[in-house]
């Protein structure tokens, strides 16, 4: 696999696209960092850090200029949210928020796979999925093994098991799409968007929220119904032990500590601070953000809040560790550094696309489809994104695809937002294979779910994903983004 990289460059270097030798170069470039990526022949990180010796080496772009697409503040967004996450974790604050829903649900089967479907959808909102779909392994696996000792028929505990451990990888994926700092594709269209059309309005963490978060809650609901009533058929009993095991797992936490509080008032107020900080207009109604208020739009982003925040998080006292605040750096061991790399890599890949006229050309491509409805060509995205996803990483599939979306948009005459978000939310739709995301290899790397039963249950899924999304866009987008797929505003031209 190490040599497949190298060799689809060599090719693209003879047989290249254009007429110009640089956009041969990039497209090299671009194969090989896409082959290392979807095969992980190298860790996704080292694959990231490519276009700092590659872009310079083809005479894109200096070194210098490659490099700042590695401190971009999208980066450091990414960065602020996953100490804050940290802090969660660390304190215990998600395993409590996770045991209070699904207590509150019932021990019903149906009632359980709800309370583990909601409970991973509200934390996967704001911490990784993965770490959110590993949290909930252990205390599904907890209740259902109670569940069998208490007497529960095997042909049920298998059946339901399935359905639990689906429903929360599953719900990891919707509750991601809900934020922006959900899960990686959001923050890559956030900072491929904006570099891309410097010019363009933001599209900030409310603004995310007011369309995905409907898609979202819309999603997991329908998809309860449909795990629980079509393809797994749950019967409405209650579940021996189920509710007992949980109220169990609650009360072994104790009473919330210091700690817990702390960690949690600054996440509050974090979430707060992302989703007042720029105004926003209902109809005649027009509301100032706090950045507003404050004289500092557009020196502040949500960056700044993530960033400021964590800060904070150092520099609060641990009730709990004597001489010690809240977050140490020696936690930090536990953030994934490699997934900054791998959005430099991907800010800097973009970078080369539009230094090298690559994508210039493959935008002038999509312009045969003129003639074809634009809503046909959102379908078309939505549904190659879902499926391409199926069996590569759905970050370094953003990655590839953003920018060539946003030329695209540009040679159509369409508002790229209206291309470049759904692209993204599909990018999370990919729910029929254990390598399509984390939760999902999570959950299949238990052996309770064989995977024809998640292939049985993720077309469904699939379907209902690409269904919804069209539907949210064509019926909000316009009053939300002000974008219209038959006009391409004025300040979409590519930079």
């Amino acid at each position: 696999m190490l040599a497949l990289g190298p060799a689809l460059a060599a090719v693209l270097l003879v047989v290249g696209p254009g007429d110009d030798p640089a956009i041969a170069r990039m497209a090299g470039i671009a194969a090989w960092m896409a082959a290392w990526w979807i095969t992980e022949a190298v860790p996704v990180a080292v694959t990231g850090m490519l276009p700092l010796v590659l872009v310079p080496f083809a005479g894109i772009a200096s070194v210098g200029d490659v490099a700042v697409n590695y401190g971009r503040s999208t980066i450091f967004l990414f960065l602020g949210g996953f100490l804050i996450a940290l802090a969660l974790q660390v304190t215990g604050v998600h395993r409590r928020m996770a045991l209070f829903i699904v207590h509150r649900v019932g021990a019903q089967p149906r009632r359980l796979v709800l309370g583990f479907m909601l409970a991973t959808w509200a934390l996967s909102m704001w911490i990784s999925n993965t770490s959110t779909a590993m949290l909930m392994l252990p205390i599904a696996l907890s209740v259902l093994s109670t569940a069998r000792d208490r007497g529960a028929e095997d042909a049920l505990i298998a059946k339901l098991g399935v359905a639990v451990l689906l429903g929360v990888a599953y719900s990891a994926n919707m509750g991601g799409m809900a934020t922006l700092v959900g899960t990686p594709p959001n923050l890559a269209f956030a900072r491929l968007y904006h570099q891309s059309f410097p010019d363009g309005p933001e599209v900030d963490f409310l603004q995310w929220m007011m369309l995905a978060l409907p898609f979202s809650v819309v999603f997991l609901a329908l998809g309860w119904v449909l795990l629980t009533r079509l393809v797994f058929r749950l019967p409405d009993g209650e579940l021996m032990g189920g509710h007992e095991t949980i109220g169990r797992l609650r009360r072994e936490l104790g009473p919330m500590s210091r700690d817990e509080r702390r960690a949690a008032t600054v996440f509050v107020a974090t979430a707060v601070l992302w989703m007042t900080r720029a105004g926003v207009t209902l109809g005649d109604l027009s509301v100032p953000g706090w950045a507003d208020l404050a004289g500092l739009q557009g020196k502040v982003d949500d960056a700044v809040v993530a960033v400021s925040m964590a800060v904070v998080l150092f520099l609060l006292p641990s009730s709990e560790r004597a001489g010690e605040r809240l977050l140490e750096w020696r936690m930090t061991s536990e953030v994934p550094w490699g997934i900054l790399l791998l959005f430099g890599g991907g800010f800097a890949l973009a970078s080369g696309f539009t230094e090298s006229g690559l994508s210039g050309w493959a935008g002038q491509r999509f312009a045969a489809l003129d003639d074809v409805s634009p809503w046909l060509v959102v379908v078309a995205v939505c549904v190659s994104l879902t499926l391409l996803t199926e069996l590569t990483s759905n970050i370094a599939t953003t990655e590839m695809v953003l920018p060539i979306l946003a030329a695209a948009a540009v040679a159509l005459d369409v508002d790229p937002r209206l291309l470049m978000m759904p692209a993204t939310l599909s990018a999370s739709c990919a729910f029929m294979m254990p390598v399509a995301t984390p939760p999902a290899a999570i959950v299949y790397g238990s052996g309770l779910v064989p995977i024809r039963e998640m292939v049985r249950a993720g077309v469904w899924f699939n379907a209902l994903g690409v269904a919804l999304l069209l539907l949210v866009f064509r019926l909000a987008a316009s009053g939300i983004l002000g974008a219209d797929l038959t006009t391409r505003p004025e300040w979409a031209v590519l930079r």
